[in-house]
């Protein structure tokens, strides 16, 4: 009879604590809460004069300059469809043509070291990634400006995933990912290939990051750096949302409070409680 007069009691409580804490999951950014014109891209610029963009509690760096008929580095979106398409102007494609979400939206970024800040309170599961079309074409025909080849036995093109423990790339690292967009290392001409879908990388290897940067390399080197263009296409990141605990003594003192008057309840009603000694 007591148990169930304090559970009684407690339960209503036991229902708010519950309701009150924040329950774990997923996100998965996918752009769909991003809105394009039919085969456009956003850059930065140039009217916008933009330091990055946001997406599913995510951001974006990117820098836009108007200098030399303007230019980027960092991230954009884009639902440009064209990914067998060769250049330099088809640079917002990528080799899997649209992207997952339902409005085709994704993410492409260029140059080198570009970084994604992630949702407050999570960490990075997994993401998927293409090649541009821009530097898949390169890969597989070379570049008629003779800027870049086309790759043979030995070479290969590849994107470091490093997370960091500070926003913006900075703290300490906390892990690193390599994903070959291209390898032909291989000997076995069948075992050499180009990415040109949407393929899904395992990002758990780099722990409780806060945001992400991402670095090229390439054996199609020049005096300059690398030769072939330093793109990758991104799509459907998804991290893990961790519970947001309550500040600890006052729920403490809060739960303690509560369960004392319960059962100081629960002990006058089985005290009091009329007795049938029939």
């Amino acid at each position: 009879m007591q148990s169930k007069i304090v559970w009684n009691l407690l339960a209503p409580f036991v229902s708010i604590a519950l309701c009150s804490a924040g329950l774990a999951g997923t996100i998965t950014i996918g752009f769909d809460d991003l809105s394009l014109a039919p085969s456009s891209f956003y850059n930065g610029g140039p009217s916008t004069n933009s330091s990055g963009w946001s997406s599913g509690g995510a951001a974006f760096q990117n820098d836009y300059s108007a200098d030399w008929g303007g230019y980027w580095s960092g991230w954009s979106y884009s639902n440009v469809n064209a990914p067998t398409t060769a250049g330099y102007q088809n640079q917002y494609a990528s080799s899997a043509g649209l992207g997952l979400g339902v409005n085709g939206i994704y993410a492409m970024a260029s140059g080198d070291g570009g970084w994604i800040n992630l949702p407050a309170n999570s960490t990075p599961q997994s993401v998927s990634l293409t090649n541009a079309a821009y530097a898949a074409q390169i890969i597989l025909n070379g570049d008629d400006n003779n800027f870049a080849r086309s790759f043979s036995q030995g070479d290969f093109f590849s994107v470091k995933l490093t997370g960091w423990s500070g926003l913006g790339a900075t703290g300490t690292a906390t892990g690193s990912q390599t994903f070959y967009l291209a390898d032909y290392r291989s000997s076995i001409l069948a075992d050499r290939y180009v990415v040109q879908a949407w393929t899904p990388v395992d990002l758990t290897g780099l722990g409780n990051a806060q945001s992400l940067n991402f670095v090229f390399d390439s054996t199609d080197e020049g005096a300059y750096g690398i030769n072939t263009p330093t793109y990758v296409a991104l799509d459907n990141l998804t991290v893990a949302t961790a519970p947001v605990p309550e500040p600890a003594t006052a729920t403490l003192l809060l739960c303690g409070g509560l369960l004392g008057v319960a059962w100081c309840r629960a002990t006058r009603a089985t005290r009091y409680a009329p007795r049938n000694y029939a």
